[in-house]
């Protein structure tokens, strides 16, 4: 019986290792059905939570929004929420 932080590793070093399931198993001596069971499972536990400190708000007019791929897009133009969020839209595609 494997203990869950041996599990937690293993399900986690497969998602790292780039080989398929057949090889990882093979490696690692386990059925190809449990480690799918195991990633089923480690899937469905929660997120922890982490201790956030909140600031108090700067009065800002305008926003920033930062892509995906780092670039900024700031402005001091107000928009609508409406609007805003066609313009976060369009900016994600």
């Amino acid at each position: 019986m494997r203990s869950k932080e041996e599990i937690r590793r293993l399900v986690e070093g497969f998602t790292k290792s780039g080989i398929t399931r057949r090889e990882y198993c093979a490696k690692h001596g386990i059925g190809i059905s449990t480690l799918d069971y195991w990633r089923r499972s480690h899937r469905k536990q929660r997120p922890r939570l982490a201790r956030v400190a909140i600031e108090e708000p700067e009065t800002v007019t305008g926003f920033t929004l930062v892509l995906a791929n780092g670039r900024r897009i700031e402005s001091a133009w107000s928009f609508a929420e409406a609007d805003l969020q066609r313009l976060i839209r369009a900016a994600e595609a």
